[in-house]
């Protein structure tokens, strides 16, 4: 098992990269949201001359903000300055997306933006659509001066629903996901990821996956939803909250059991926001802050039902669990001020005793 860390991109924070590093961390992922955090890949450049040994990466880069040419050449850009130590992670973008009050990609464009971007990244000539026209495109300065794709950029997708899984498998070289309680199984996260590298003719030789989580960490004898707990994970918990809120309005669906006790107590925080500045409250504090009323809201149940929850020796046992069904890597998202003691502590308490 891998473990990484997913942290929000601020260019004043690089050198939480190497303490990473120095607490045994094999990867960090850097969040893509141009409305509300640092650019992702200068954050990344500055993280590759501060670290020699883990791997760098977006968690995950948004399809609907940059077209393929200019991830692949971000990139093979970091490429150059960490060889070897390069992922590219992709999605839909539902935060990244959401604070300018649109959608994801659909997935049918998702499936298009992949097989461009894909194929980029293996330094193949690939026919293109931009601004209405077909072009065939590649990158022209691989392997000189500027850029590399070699060694090989990993493409990890994300994908938290079957058909996004599955176009991991058909595309990419790894698969992002979320795993329960708020996610699905490894196993059936796996079975979708292959059901795509089948219909597409593709064997999944090296395919790598990889668990989006939340991690509660609790000291002995600690409530769930003690003080410190909240402080630490609230944003966390929020984010899944915020997600559904949006599903929910645009699709007209009723919320997920899970969240029908805080329901109308959370809508009612966020129309105190103007209808068409919603979209700016909502997301604005994604995974670092909580907004007023907000900490009320979580309580020990609406923790475990978005949080991997336990003491250390309980969390080494489920970590034990979702390896032996397949998991490879699980990365834990954090932005909150505390964020340093919390890789600490799971270092030490978890990672050294895996």
């Amino acid at each position: 098992m891998q473990f990484g860390i997913c942290v929000m991109a601020d260019v004043e924070e690089i050198d939480f990269f190497a303490h990473a590093e120095r607490l045994g961390y094999d990867s960090v992922w850097v969040t893509d949201s141009q409305m509300i955090f640092s650019d992702c890949y200068a954050v990344l450049a500055l993280a590759a001359e501060r670290t020699q040994r883990i791997r760098l990466g977006t968690g995950t880069s948004i399809c609907g903000t940059r077209i393929p040419p200019v991830h692949v050449a971000a990139a093979a850009t970091l490429n150059r300055l960490a060889p070897g130590r390069v992922h590219l992670g992709i999605g839909t973008g539902n935060t990244a997306m959401r604070t300018m009050g649109q959608r994801p990609m659909r997935i049918a464009d998702y499936d298009e933006y992949l097989r461009v971007l894909a194929a980029l990244l293996r330094g193949e000539v690939v026919d293109y659509r931009y601004a209405g026209r077909v072009r065939p495109v590649a990158m022209l300065t691989n392997h000189k001066k500027y850029l590399s794709l070699e060694p090989k950029i990993p493409l990890y997708v994300s994908g938290f629903g079957p058909r996004a899984m599955e176009l991991a498998g058909k595309h990419g070289d790894g698969l992002v996901f979320a795993i329960p309680p708020r996610g699905v199984a490894v196993a059936e996260a796996l079975q979708h990821a292959a059901a795509g590298a089948a219909r597409a003719g593709r064997r999944l030789d090296g395919f790598r996956n990889c668990a989006l989580t939340n991690v509660a960490l609790l000291e002995p004898g600690e409530a769930i939803d003690a003080p410190r707990v909240v402080r630490a994970v609230g944003p966390n918990v929020m984010a899944s909250v915020y997600y559904f809120y949006d599903e929910v309005q645009e699709k007209g669906i009723e919320p997920p059991e899970f969240l029908r006790p805080i329901w109308k107590r959370y809508c009612a925080l966020v129309e105190q926001t103007p209808a068409e500045h919603r979209h700016f409250r909502t997301h604005e504090f994604h995974y670092t802050y909580l907004h007023p009323g907000e900490a009320e809201l979580i309580d020990a149940d609406l923790i475990r039902a978005t949080c991997l929850v336990g003491t250390a020796d309980a969390l080494v046992e489920q970590v034990r669990e979702l390896a032996r069904q397949g998991l490879q890597e699980l990365m834990f998202a954090t932005g909150v001020d505390d964020k340093w003691r919390m890789a600490e502590a799971f270092a030490r308490g978890v990672i050294g005793r895996v």
